[in-house]
């Protein structure tokens, strides 16, 4: 037999600890490189490097102590009979029950709690949390998983995150500090601690006040007819715009429905497959979608660099997966968001009128020939023999245009937001091509966590200074410009892919974005940011500068704004992006992004 190797030996103790703290002996635990995640009985933890250093040894503890915690302690039924269905308010409800689970481990095990301790660190360093600068920036479902995990065991938050609990403690203990207290009551009872959870909520504000037992029913029904009518309100306000979408979606879900239903089962089943299975995936054979700009005409940010980009790939959608399991991603995401399609598509409805009218047509009034104004019948009666009661139609010019949506696909954009963001890319493709506007969609992450290939040439290198940029790219197209809205389709649903979503640098990835726009023949080009936070990058942070990424993004983004010819806006979803970009707006729901991304666009084109 073979001799077992310190990775894998560290590996099977790690799950034999993992079953006996969950108390199920059938637990299989694995390495990732991928985000840690649970399924079923399938567990899967930060992979350490083979030195296994002792931060990187307790990360992995943390993580699976964490998970085996879970399996022990939490009732998933019951957990999703009582959450809420706000999204803001079910992440803050799953922030604090996982402290709850965390809690009964910690408080009974002394290294339990050290090994959670340090995973909570290093999760930490990629929060919004630790960046907020005011308060509407902190994202309450990290800052109130903290406060819980504070009272009920009765350590300090890390200090990492102390900046940003420091805008809103004060609001929440004002707020909520008797439920917070009355929590450590029900520790060990998962029913009671959730209806005190919810208590907490009700007192936040995030979500309303219980009705009375009688009532919900009837509420339901009322909101039912107000919905109906409201429905039937916008369709008749959208008759002129909506009839060609209502065709086209109608096409869709016939075409797809089949799909949806033989691979929903699959879906479910096979949520957490990717993890792992793209660490194998090369560069081999991938092409740039189109030539990238000679160097001369791209700006030379001399105080930034990569310390290689022989690992870094331009890749597209359909090239990370095959044609069967974009079907299913792309099922999925039809599925999470089928009431959220309607409203955005109403929205994109009025889009298309606004460019429609725009390119169709306009009038000249007050001509001596042409058509009669009906407007100035009542001249025409009293002052039969006034010449100017008549007017012309004339062409408009309307220039021609492409746009650009470059969404972030970093491991935050995980869940609500990078389903939303997909959907609005969607709908807003299908919209401006019947408008005849160009429209390309791509994303950015990276290709690995905590560095790629590029980190390890570094350290065989001998760990040279001032390396730079420390990890692999990965930009991915979804959509080319030239590229119908029919067969991108089936490609954004990559988006909901398991393991895809990792690190953001996004300097690089707007002047990728850029260089791409800049080569189209349009007259106008937009470029749109999609994006919930600054750039980060661990491999690239923990070697240079703390603000190394975040400085190269505002050269960037000034130098576009100054010297370009591509009109770029951004999006911030939950962070304030205006420090960056001049022209941007933030929102704190990712709900909202639909809506936003129309009246931008709509906003742009009207003011041309």
């Amino acid at each position: 037999m073979a001799e077992q190797s310190p990775l894998e030996a560290f590996r099977a103790v790690l799950a034999g600890t993992a079953r006996a703290m969950a108390h199920e002996p059938e637990l299989e635990l694995s390495f990732t490189t991928e985000t840690p995640s649970a399924s079923l009985k399938q567990i899967r933890v930060p992979m350490p490097s083979r030195a296994l250093p002792a931060a990187q040894i307790a990360e992995a503890r943390g993580v699976a102590d964490g998970f085996a915690l879970r399996q022990r302690h939490h009732d998933a039924t019951l957990h999703n009979r009582a959450a809420p269905a706000d999204p803001s308010a079910r992440a803050v409800f799953d922030a604090v029950e996982q402290a709850r689970v965390e809690a009964l481990g910690a408080r009974a095990m002394p290294g339990v709690q050290r090994n959670l301790a340090t995973a909570l660190e290093m999760r930490l360093r990629t929060d919004p949390l630790t960046r907020a600068r005011t308060r509407t920036e902190v994202p309450l479902a990290s800052a109130l998983g903290l406060i819980v995990r504070e009272r009920l065991t009765g350590e300090t938050s890390p200090a990492i995150a102390e900046t940003g609990l420091a805008l809103v403690r004060d609001w929440i203990e004002e707020k909520a500090a008797a439920d917070l207290d009355a929590l450590g009551l029900a520790l060990d009872d998962q029913g009671a601690f959730a209806r005190l959870a919810t208590r907490l909520l009700e007192d936040l504000e995030l979500v309303e006040a219980q009705p009375e037992p009688t009532e919900p029913e009837e509420a339901g029904e009322d909101e039912g007819e107000q919905d109906q009518a409201e429905q039937q309100s916008d369709e008749g306000d959208d008759e002129t715009g909506g009839q060609s979408d209502a065709q086209m979606d109608a096409r869709a879900e016939a075409s797809d429905s089949a799909e949806q239903q033989t691979d929903s089962r699959e879906q479910e089943a096979g949520e957490f497959e990717g993890d792992g299975e793209e660490g194998g995936e090369g560069e081999d054979g991938v092409q740039p979608a189109r030539p990238n700009r000679p160097p001369s005409d791209t700006p030379g940010f001399l105080d930034y660099k990569a310390y290689t980009t022989r690992f870094d790939e331009i890749v597209g959608a359909d090239e990370l997966c095959d044609e069967d399991e974009l079907t299913r991603l792309r099922a999925y995401l039809d599925q999470q968001l089928v009431h959220l399609q309607g409203a955005v598509t109403k929205l994109a409805n009025r889009l298309q009128r606004r460019l429609m009218a725009q390119q169709n047509r306009s009038w000249d009034f007050d001509q001596e020939e042409g058509l009669l104004d009906a407007a100035r019948l009542a001249r025409v009666i009293v002052a039969p023999g006034h010449s100017l009661s008549y007017k012309i139609e004339r062409d408009m010019d309307f220039r021609d245009a492409t746009v650009t949506l470059l969404i972030d696909n970093s491991g935050s954009m995980r869940g609500r937001p990078i389903s939303i963001a997909a959907i609005s890319a969607d709908i807003l493709a299908r919209t401006l091509e019947r408008c005849g506007v160009k429209v390309e969609i791509l994303g950015f992450t990276t290709r690995a966590w905590k560095g790629g290939q590029s980190r390890d040439a570094w350290l065989q290198a001998g760990r040279p200074p001032a390396p730079g940029r420390l990890n692999d790219l990965r930009h991915i197209v979804y959509k080319r410009a030239d590229e119908p809205y029919r067969r991108a389709r089936k490609q954004l649903g990559l988006m909901m892919r398991e393991g895809l979503l990792k690190e953001n640098i996004d300097g690089e990835a707007l002047l990728w974005a850029h260089s791409r726009l800049i080569a189209r023949p349009e007259e106008r080009r937009i470029l749109m940011v999609i994006s919930d936070g600054a750039p980060v990058d661990d491999s690239t942070l923990s070697v240079n500068s703390g603000s190394y990424l975040e400085k190269h993004l505002r050269q960037v983004i000034g130098w576009i704004q100054d010297r370009s010819p591509v009109e770029l806006i951004a999006i911030g979803i939950g962070h304030d992006v205006t420090r960056y970009y001049a022209r941007a707006v933030t929102i704190m729901d990712a709900e909202q992004l639909g809506g936003t991304m129309v009246e931008q666009l709509a906003s742009l084109f009207e003011a041309a």
